[in-house]
């Protein structure tokens, strides 16, 4: 009886004791050791440490719950990478922190990320951004912030949008600063930008070392800037840009979001004054509502604990430091309480150094894992670490403007430039243009986007190289001054283009024309020799008759071209009108002349089978017949036929082939007439196997590009000749291919068109037999001023403006007629024609489908009562003998007493006791065999004469 009372006593008391030990791990929950390694000397420490301190704060407010609390050990660790260094090492061996937290820098992290790798112990950094330390490839080191190497597409982007061909980077000389160029570079390649020069500030350099940098970026002919370094670095080079005429107009400032994300810590006044129009990338902070709510509780902190800091204010690497401080606590609580927390010792005998005896944390593996496991929505938008870093977010492009800054536009991993985030129009990153961007003022207090480069203002003139040849002034004039001893450029076709050009550009260039020529007045070298002198740099340019060639484009840019492209062949041309005895039938084809003849014989036919029945004219003996119907026919050539035409039907035929042969026969004159009265010119050749075949002479300029063409076709050595003018060139067809001369010239379009202006009526030019890409402009490699002189180009070619220069230079003699009308008159052919000879054969065929119809139609009894047992044979032959009597019932036969001898000759005809259904068989007169054509003797007596008519 007494055992129930004493059980449930020991069961409350185990209850009790079980509960008491859960509420005493609520109330006294495990710390984890982690420390902050900052420079707590500086307000960014300062702001680093005040947002940590919150985070933890605010979160285990929020979570009493928990079972782990983070115990912060601060080490203060001033901008040396050693000290810092050392910091990290007393923290890892003495203290055996789980995790530490900093440092700011990236040359600080460097080695810090080695030691805690070494110890397994994370190292979490909310402001080492250097793209380099992802290098190091430690699973123990978190960057809770965004790689510098993330904001390089958005550069490119925005230098794409404003079409910049060339960029100036300028960065910190040291680990920061060095880790974004190559992935800079190689964003800025895919876009085809060029980066001439890069310009490197030490971080500790002296005023006048920047400013003398400064001056050498002014000698040169970029103007936009890639700003990357810390602010510190950054507001110095702007102070001495704006006092050496750098923030004027023309320029361009991008800075990276290293000082843009710290903007709020630059004074106003010196914004105001040193950073007008500067363009930056800025980290975005989604949930502003949330971010003002925090901002306004860490001020008030930050005041509290720091009542002597001036000027510090909370940007976004606060925000990471609170975000990174929190995910540390989340990740501690879920490795849990329940695990060791010390270091396993490294046993290492006979060691002295202390990098050897630290000991290796127990929980460093799990740790890491559950760091990368662990994603919130924070302060700076969503948290989550990525290969041990924050993924690429959207950016803010701003534009500074009075004391602050204005947001212009986005750029987003997904979209790229836009206007708006909250835009659902998708925008192609290909066609990425300013107008995804809003309004911007640029340096110098401009609204227009500045081009990107100019020419240097130190008052130098463009060397602009002018090449020196013995003949064709026409494109380039330099003469030999010997009085003087000097080359001088006169002008030339080339010449004035290049300066309609130049005043085609929006804005002004100055230059100055340097003939490549040796001192005594000889051309100093070939067109590649000129070629070379600008890509060596000692010219800016060169302005002549110069070919863009494939193997000069490896080492210079050319413009577009501002001529015609292609190698022609000229030779001389010979009359070759016609002066046989049988020209008269070259005007026409073989197929016309058949057609033609055939159709004369059918309408011929037509209109007998039509007038046969009627017309005396076409009725009689066989031969008479036959004959009347060609002599109609072709007598309709000349209109001299004199046979009346009494059908409806034959008359319709006869008006439109009449019409048809009145085209006819003034189309042949007009062929025939320009065959014997206009010159027709021919080329003597007009293939290049004609000459190979014959072994002929041909020409090219000397020193031609055209020489290698020629060999490649299989012209030897020998059997070429070189000329240097129309003179040389002129001379050399006046001898002739078989005393020492040519008989084809090979060269460029427009050298050719000089010629013919000068010969016109001798030679003549073949269409383009090789391709070449013309006369073009030469700059150095990647130039700028290429771009915009090849769009003025097109300006000069598309306003006429080209074509009155040439017109200018190459057709003064304006005697010389269109080379056009030298053409030879070809034959005449069917195809021509062929739409005439349908209209009469359909014209024929349906009179004769006609008639057909008519006269079956009044014979049908014919055909209807006459005895089945006849042949098919036998009824055509009585239709065809009907169809060769006279039709007495037309009207051209009418006379006075006709009716009664029609009767008699009816008689003759026809039984008088025949019926419609008569046996055509049995009837006297049908039954007498008669000749298909014989005349009835009765029908001719009743006629009489024909002259009685």
């Amino acid at each position: 009886m007494m055992k129930t009372p004493i059980s449930s006593v020991c069961s409350l008391f185990l209850f009790f004791l079980f509960c008491t030990s859960d509420s005493t791990l609520a109330m006294y929950p495990v710390n984890y050791s982690v420390s902050v390694v900052l420079n707590f000397d500086t307000g960014f420490g300062k702001m680093g440490l005040s947002c940590i301190d919150m985070a933890l704060s605010d979160w285990y407010a929020s979570h009493p719950n928990y079972n782990t609390r983070l115990l912060l050990h601060q080490r203060n660790s001033p901008s040396d990478v050693v000290l810092s260094a050392a910091a990290a090492l007393d923290l890892i061996k003495n203290v055996e922190v789980q995790a530490i937290i900093g440092p700011a820098s990236s040359m600080q992290a460097n080695f810090m990320i080695n030691l805690g790798g070494k110890a397994h112990v994370p190292i979490i950094s909310f402001s080492a951004t250097s793209p380099s330390l992802t290098s190091i490839r430690s699973p123990y080191f978190f960057r809770a912030a965004q790689n510098d190497s993330s904001q390089v597409k958005a550069i490119s982007d925005i230098i794409q949008a404003f079409g910049w061909r060339q960029v100036v980077p300028m960065y910190v000389d040291n680990e920061f600063g060095e880790g974004v160029i190559p992935y800079l570079s190689d964003a800025l390649q895919e876009i085809d930008v060029r980066i001439p020069y890069r310009s490197v500030i030490s971080p500790t350099a002296t005023d006048d070392q920047i400013e003398a940098e400064l001056y050498k970026l002014v000698t040169m002919q970029t103007r936009v800037f890639i700003v990357h370094m810390l602010p510190s670095l950054g507001s110095r080079i702007f102070e001495k840009a704006k006092e050496i005429g750098m923030m004027d107009k023309g320029y361009v400032w991008i800075v990276t979001n290293g000082i843009s994300n710290v903007f709020g810590s630059f004074n106003s006044s010196f914004v105001t004054e040193n950073m007008q129009g500067v363009l930056g990338l800025k980290t975005h902070v989604p949930d502003k509502k949330k971010l003002e709510a925090f901002r306004v509780r860490w001020k008030k902190k930050f005041q509290q604990d720091n009542p002597t800091a001036i000027n510090v204010n909370l940007d976004v690497f606060g925000l990471w430091a609170y975000d990174a401080a929190k995910a540390l606590a989340i990740a501690v609580e879920k490795v849990g309480s329940t695990k060791t927390f010390t270091y396993q010792k490294m046993n290492v005998s006979g060691s002295s150094n202390d990098l050897e005896r630290f000991g290796v944390s127990l929980i460093g593996p799990q740790l890491v894992q559950e760091l990368l496991g662990t994603s919130f929505r924070g302060l700076s938008g969503d948290f989550s670490l990525v290969n041990g870093q924050l993924p690429s977010s959207t950016f803010e492009i701003v534009n500074v403007i009075g004391t602050g800054e204005n947001v212009v536009g986005f750029w987003t991993p997904e979209n790229g430039l836009v206007r708006n985030l909250h835009s659902t129009k998708s925008i192609s990153r290909s066609s990425a243009s300013n107008a995804s961007l809003g309004s911007i003022i640029w340096p110098g207090d401009t609204s227009s986007a500045p081009k990107g480069w100019q020419i240097p203002s130190n008052g130098k003139k463009l060397k602009i190289l002018v090449p020196l040849k013995d003949g064709y002034n026409e494109f380039v004039n330099v003469t030999y001054d010997t009085s003087t001893n000097k080359t001088k450029v006169i002008g030339g076709y080339c010449l004035e283009v290049f300066e309609a050009v130049r005043k085609a550009l929006p804005y002004d260039i100055s230059y100055e024309f340097y003939a490549y020529a040796k001192p005594d007045g000889e051309t100093a070298g070939s067109y590649n020799d000129l070629v070379n002198q600008v890509f060596l740099g000692n010219y800016d340019a060169a302005v002549g008759d110069i070919t863009i060639r494939a193997n000069r484009s490896l080492y210079v840019d050319f413009t577009l071209p501002y001529t015609e492209s292609g190698v022609s062949m000229i030779v001389p041309i010979e009359d070759s009108k016609s002066k046989n005895a049988w020209v008269f039938l070259e005007p026409l084809t073989w197929d016309l002349w058949l057609t033609t003849g055939c159709f004369f014989i059918f309408i011929g036919f037509v209109v007998w089978v039509l007038e046969h029945r009627i017309n005396e004219d076409f009725r009689g003996p066989i031969s008479y017949q036959v004959g009347t119907s060609f002599w109609f026919a072709f007598s309709t050539m000349v209109f001299s036929h004199r046979e009346r035409v009494v059908s409806n039907l034959a008359r319709f035929v006869v008006v439109i082939w009449c019409v048809v042969v009145l085209i006819l026969t003034q189309s042949y004159t007009a062929s025939l007439t320009s065959m014997l009265t206009v010159q027709q010119l021919q080329p003597t050749v007009s293939d290049v196997n004609f000459l190979l075949k014959n072994g002929d002479n041909v020409g090219y300029q000397e020193g031609s590009f055209v020489y290698g063409i020629l060999r490649q076709l299989g012209f030897r050595d020998e059997k070429l000749q070189t000329y240097n003018s129309t003179e040389d060139l002129h001379r050399l067809f006046q001898i002739g291919s078989t005393n020492g001369g040519i008989s084809a010239a090979f060269d460029e379009t427009p050298y050719f068109k000089v010629f013919i202006a000068s010969y016109c009526s001798k030679y003549t030019m073949l269409d383009p037999t090789f391709k070449a890409d013309g006369f073009a402009f030469v700059f150095p490699k990647d130039s700028p001023l290429a771009r915009d002189v090849s769009r003025a180009i097109l300006n000069v070619n598309e306003g006429g403006q080209a074509k009155k220069i040439e017109d200018r230079w190459f057709n003064r003699h304006s005697s010389c007629p269109d080379p056009n009308s030298k053409v030879s008159s070809n034959s005449l052919s069917l195809e021509s024609f062929w739409g005439l000879f349908l209209i009469a054969g359909v014209a024929s065929v349906l009179a004769l489908l006609i008639f057909a119809g008519t006269f079956l139609y009044e014979h049908k009894d014919m055909l209807i009562c006459s005895d089945s047992e006849d042949s098919s044979w036998k009824k055509l032959c009585d239709i065809l003998k009907q169809y060769d009597l006279k039709d007495q019932k037309s009207h051209t036969f009418r006379r006075e007493g006709q009716s009664q001898i029609g009767a008699e000759s009816l008689s003759v005809e026809q039984s008088p006791q025949s019926t419609p259904c008569t046996d055509h068989g049995q009837s006297p007169r049908e039954t007498e065999p008669q000749q298909f054509g014989e005349i009835e003797p009765a029908i001719e007596l009743a006629q009489g004469p024909r002259g009685n008519q």
